[in-house]
């Protein structure tokens, strides 16, 4: 009876070990570090997506805060049921406070993100006016006269 009690107790020690001494010793290998070249750089935001990804803060920020407050609400209604009126009157307060927060803090980002957006769109035809020329094309010269 003594041998399968030694054996849970060792079994999970030796298991433990183990497994330690493959992460450490995988560990130590030097990794080559990723080449310019394979990662491509992601493109910057469209102007639509600026515009969208305000709206989607603006919406993000109302949901919070509407979850804040009925949170709030839900907490002191069990603290008015409970009889704790003070605790009911904080926790209604807090959820206020919190749903405030949020829905300003989703509005002024979004806001500000629809703002850029916008601004690039206006300002697109004006800056993008000229074509860029290809950089791998031979620079043309003027003939001497």
């Amino acid at each position: 009876m003594r041998i399968p009690v030694i054996f849970l107790s060792v079994a999970p020690l030796v298991f433990g070990l183990a497994v330690m001494a493959q992460n450490s010793s995988s560990s130590q290998t030097p990794q080559a570090p990723p080449s310019q070249s394979q990662t491509p750089q992601p493109h910057p935001r469209s102007a639509g997506g600026d515009v969208g990804s305000g709206s989607g803060n603006i919406g993000k920020g109302a949901g919070k805060g509407a979850g804040h407050a009925a949170e709030g609400v839900g907490k002191g209604a069990g603290d008015l049921v409970t009889l704790h009126p003070i605790g009911a009157a904080e926790n209604v307060g807090k959820g206020a406070g919190e749903a405030g927060k949020d829905v300003g803090v989703g509005t002024v980002k979004g806001t500000g993100k629809i703002t850029k957006g916008t601004g690039r769109a206006v300002a697109k035809p004006f800056h993008h006016s000229k074509k860029h020329e290809n950089k791998d094309a031979a620079p043309q010269t003027e003939p001497q006269r």
